[in-house]
């Protein structure tokens, strides 16, 4: 009994052992009720189901940050709830992208959330590598967090000039070294991954990845891709890595489950873009100061963050109130 109670209160990355098997015992539950019970069986998603499912992530979300700032005081807690509304922020940029992936590689509703759980675990291996690998650099060279803020300014003031651009899918370097290194079907099959097929040139049965899998692997490639701006903006506000990871996952589990309800309305929110840059030009200006000892009060920062992304959000709504979504390409035709 002892040896249990010594490794539970054990440190481990400056937090007590039991409050990450918490966290890690509530996302595998997450995960497991999500596949195991609510989405057993393949079926397209609603918009209505999936403002549902956000609700009940941010519920936990809530709840498991309520318990952090109980048990490990106010400023854990504020720190969680700002970083996980950075978090959430950025990553709306990546919802738009992966619905450009799955539009250009004509998955249909039906097998998308497939493709979004599975991407989830590799979400939380990538990030738990930048994350620890961040916290490292910061630990070791403190002026490492130079670095992190002029790279946001610099990543917010880009953003402002390719706000008007759509992302472009076909020209990925991912998506062509997948088509010139693997056997690819031109159709979907089903809800399979790779499936047997004989080889047109030599007649071999042999082994071909279909659509759903490379939407895959470029669905997790996104999400690396946003997580260089989003891990350095979330250690603007702490420099704890149980408090930047679990920020981190929890609310990209929420944006995964709203993910329905918004790639139905993306041409409402052409000017949420801005709001983006300005948060991440915001975050690179306070993380810039905190190696001169200058910081920003956390409850400040998250008032600005909140306001910030609303104001996008509102105005986008308000301004494209008239406007007609554009029309998709019919997705492949899937074989059974």
């Amino acid at each position: 009994m002892e040896l249990i109670q010594a490794a539970l209160f054990s440190d481990f990355l400056g937090t007590p052992a039991f409050f990450w098997m918490a966290f890690i015992t509530i996302v595998v539950g997450l995960l497991v009720f999500d596949l195991g019970f609510l989405h057993k069986g393949q079926k397209e998603i609603e918009a209505k189901e999936s403002f549902i499912l956000y609700a009940g992530y941010v519920a936990i979300a809530f709840a498991f940050g309520a318990w952090v700032w109980w048990a490990r005081g106010a400023q854990s807690g504020l720190e969680f709830f700002t970083g996980y509304l950075i978090e959430q922020s950025l990553a709306m940029d990546n919802i738009f992208v992966i619905a450009t992936v799955f539009t250009f590689l004509g998955i249909p509703r039906i097998y998308q959330h497939r493709v979004l759980f599975w991407g989830i675990l590799g979400v939380i291996v990538f990030r738990a590598i930048l994350i620890g690998l961040g916290a490292a650099l910061v630990m070791s060279f403190s002026w490492i967090l130079f670095v992190f803020g002029a790279f946001l300014v610099f990543t917010g003031l880009k953003m402002f000039k390719t706000t008007s651009e759509k992302p472009s899918v076909e020209d990925n370097l991912i998506l062509r070294l997948i088509k010139k290194n693997f056997r690819v079907t031109d159709t979907l099959h089903g809800e399979k991954f790779t499936v047997k097929l004989p080889d047109p040139k030599t007649g071999k049965v042999v082994t071909f990845i279909t659509p759903l899998l490379v939407a895959l692997i470029m669905v997790e490639f996104v999400d690396l891709i946003f997580a260089v701006d989003s891990v350095p903006a979330i250690f603007a506000v702490t420099q704890d890595p149980f408090i930047v990871y679990t920020s981190n996952i929890f609310a990209i589990l929420g944006l995964r489950a709203l993910y329905f309800a918004l790639a139905a309305a993306i041409h409402r929110f052409k000017y949420l873009q801005y709001s983006l840059a300005v948060i991440l030009v915001l975050v690179g200006i306070k993380i810039f100061l905190v190696p001169l000892g200058i910081k920003i009060d956390t409850a400040l920062s998250l008032f600005v963050t909140v306001s910030v992304l609303a104001s996008g959000i509102f105005y986008s709504l308000w301004k494209t109130r008239n406007d007609k979504p554009e029309p998709l390409p019919e997705p492949l035709k899937a074989e059974s």
